[in-house]
């Protein structure tokens, strides 16, 4: 069965008191156990007749002037019937469980004409006489108009599918009705789609008066009454498919509520409800199916229902109905095309943010990315981790200013041309200005902040460029926090200002935390408050691992969202956490070879000679042919000397760099070829292999797995 689906919910987290009568405020719909003692000051028009000695008990009588027999004491209170409540009264919008709205008590005055004559209470319309103590009847056209508006209300509150048919559920039981059943479409359709294959209703959720409070049985007939209430969720089909021109397809497309004994509806109850619908449907004008018809079709149904001993359904309450359904279908066809918008949007913002970080030669890193809010999960916050050339690394965190759909396509605009920028091994001041411009290409409105850095592993240094993003903090390794000093700078988009990049050491075990304004600013506290308990929570961290350990990286950052409050998620929130373990300049070969013809032979020697040192001789082989290759190709067209680094790692990596701009391509090359097959060679031997674009020629790299 549908997890979704409610049976038997309560309407408020009050619960009645036994004997509970007419008088309930929240619209009890029981028998009293005996009539009121208190004569009230005003009444309905049908419970008393002024003038009139034999009212029944519990009506009121005529106030006199001089205060005589048959005054109400100054201190009683005004009658409240079935659908009554407080004028202008509604409910406490921060309660989880709202007692359901009701109609308001009319002021008393003429009495009702259509009685008879008798205070005893004749219906107005059926004529039937209403026993003591019974639930009245809606007898006003103001009474409905003022129970739509206030269900009408209800429904509208809620943003969401499942808020939006609850609030039909609690509004309409049990003031409307006893009990509720809710039939939606599956699949729902979203906007313009036109659905495929037959329509199938499931039923989504029903609602009736609990059981402490439903002393008559349940909503059986009489005669097959069974000594517990009847689950309606048990005598109800769970879903069932509308056959095209069947008795429930036809009322559906005729979209009118209907009562249950009307003959079109004679035959769509059992169609809708399963085989046990006379079970469940009680007899007479005690049933009213209405279709939910949204902008463009029919979207589900809903039954609403009286018990057998209460009064029946009458034609006006075919309008209310109608109202209901109809507000209904309009807020479920807004809740569904919402929830698509949000899971596109949700979409956008993870195809925008990295599903997960490279693993780079010298650095480990962490991510974090929070959204403001459950319903404001789209921002402009975005992290980035981009390999460059020479085992380095470029870091970036940046804020597209807003938080919409628009934010997230500038941020990935922006991200794409970064990651774009990072690959031609520009400067980072450089890297800032090209995106500036970028951003002022896509509309004068289009600010964002960003921080870029480059971090090399071999040299122990990082450079930053800025773009009014807050500054770094850096964590050292004895656990001292400290913000870096970076130039401010201008945001992105301003348009015709200079950034400056600045180059600080980047010890060996620490820590590098970059993030965006709203893990640091909010509503209740400026930015460099943030900041300075930041550095203080980084600090205070560290101290827990000791001074020679760094705090894991995962850790860290979990620690470091502790420290928001729950006023605090004003903004989204990126993180990115970088720790430095750098390269030990042991593990570091570097030569300069001059474009000859000998070039490629010495370089065989010299990295013989490295793997030797570094006990890794059963890889010289391998080395020597893919170093030779590599170099030949470089020395071939250079006209500068060529470089050649050996890194040791947990891999052995061999970088060959020239100033030729041309990236080389693999090829199969033919019989009657002589060259060709130089990269064939490295591709075939090494574990990975690429070559890179520079500012001024390339770099040629492969990767070997040491034995």
């Amino acid at each position: 069965m549908d997890s979704t689906r409610v049976t038997e919910h309560p309407t408020s987290h009050e619960r009645p008191q036994g004997g509970a009568g007419p008088t309930d405020p929240r619209g009890a719909l029981l028998r009293t156990q005996e009539p009121m003692r208190t004569a009230p000051a005003t009444a309905l028009p049908a419970q008393a007749r002024m003038g009139d000695a034999s009212a029944e008990p519990g009506t009121a009588a005529p106030c006199t002037k001089s205060g005589q027999a048959g005054q109400a004491p100054e201190h009683a209170q005004p009658a409240v019937g079935e659908h009554s409540q407080p004028a202008a009264t509604e409910p406490d919008p921060h309660r989880p469980r709202p007692a359901p709205e009701t109609i308001p008590a009319q002021p008393g005055g003429e009495p009702d004409r259509s009685s008879g004559g008798n205070g005893g209470g004749l219906e107005r319309r059926g004529g039937q006489g209403v026993p003591p103590g019974a639930p009245m009847p809606m007898r006003r056209d103001g009474d409905r108009l003022r129970f739509v508006g206030a269900a009408t209300r209800r429904i509208a509150r809620g943003i969401d599918l499942d808020e939006i048919v609850m609030g039909l559920c609690r509004a309409t039981v049990p003031t409307f009705s006893d009990a509720i059943l809710v039939y939606l479409r599956e699949p729902l359709p979203v906007g313009d789609e036109r659905p495929t294959g037959p329509m199938v209703l499931r039923l989504r959720r029903t609602d009736r008066i609990p059981e402490e409070r439903d002393t008559e049985g349940g909503f059986m007939p009489s005669s097959l009454q069974p000594e517990q209430p009847v689950d309606l969720a048990v005598v109800t089909a769970e879903q069932c498919e509308v056959r095209p021109g069947g008795a429930l397809a036809e009322v559906l497309r005729g979209v009118r509520p209907v009562f249950a004994d009307a003959p079109a509806a004679h035959d769509a109850l059992p169609e809708l409800l399963g085989p046990d619908a006379e079970l469940t449907v009680p007899t007479g004008q005690r049933a009213i199916l209405a279709p939910l018809r949204g902008r463009r079709r029919v979207i589900g149904a809903a039954v609403f229902l009286r018990r057998p001993e209460r009064m029946a359904f009458e034609q006006d309450d075919l309008l209310v109905a109608a109202q209901l359904a109809t507000h209904s279908a309009l807020g479920i066809d807004k809740a569904v095309l919402y929830g698509r918008e949000a899971y596109i949007a949700d979409e956008l913002q993870r195809t925008m943010l990295p599903e997960a970080l490279p693993k780079c030669t010298g650095v480990r890193l962490a991510h974090r990315y929070l959204p403001a809010a459950e319903t404001a999960r789209v921002g402009g916050d975005w992290y980035d981790a981009i390999p460059l050339p020479g085992s380095r690394v470029a870091l970036v965190v940046g804020d597209v200013m807003g938080h919409s759909m628009t934010s997230a396509a500038i941020m990935g605009q922006l991200r794409t041309t970064a990651q774009t920028l990072a690959g031609l091994d520009l400067p980072p001041q450089e890297v800032l200005h090209h995106l500036d411009e970028q951003a002022q290409r896509l509309g004068t409105d289009r600010m964002a902040t960003c921080l870029y850095a480059v971090y090399d592993p071999v040299s122990h240094r990082i450079t930053i460029a800025n773009a009014g993003h807050p500054p770094p903090v850096l964590l050292h390794l004895g656990g001292r926090a400290e913000v870096l000093r970076v130039p401010p700078g201008a945001p992105i988009g301003v348009g015709g200002v200079d950034f400056e990049a600045v180059e600080l050491d980047a010890p060996a075990g620490g820590t590098l935390l970059l993030y965006t304004d709203g893990l640091v600013e909010s509503r209740l506290r400026d930015v460099w408050t943030g900041i300075e308990q930041l550095r203080e929570k980084l600090a205070a961290t560290a101290q827990l691992t000791g001074p020679d350990h760094p705090p894991p990286l995962e850790a860290l950052c979990d620690e470091v969202l502790d420290m928001l409050g729950p006023g605090d998620r004003d903004d989204d929130i990126a993180l990115l956490a970088a720790r430095f373990d750098g390269i030990a300049p042991s593990d570091v070969a570097y030569w300069f070879l001059e474009p000859e013809e000998m070039a490629p032979g010495r370089a065989r020697r010299l990295a013989r000679h490295a793997l030797s040192r570094w006990g890794l001789e059963e890889l010289t082989d391998s080395v020597e042919l893919l170093i030779s290759e590599v170099v030949t190709n470089a020395v071939r067209y250079a006209t500068r000397p060529v470089t050649l680094r050996l890194l040791r790692t947990d891999v052995l990596r061999c970088e060959v760099t020239d100033d030729v701009p041309q990236l080389p391509r693999l090829r199969q090359a033919r019989a009657t070829d002589e060259g060709g097959r130089g990269l064939y060679l490295v591709n075939r031997l090494a574990k990975r292999w690429g070559a890179t674009r520079l500012s001024a020629g390339k770099v040629v790299w492969f990767e070997l797995n040491q034995a």
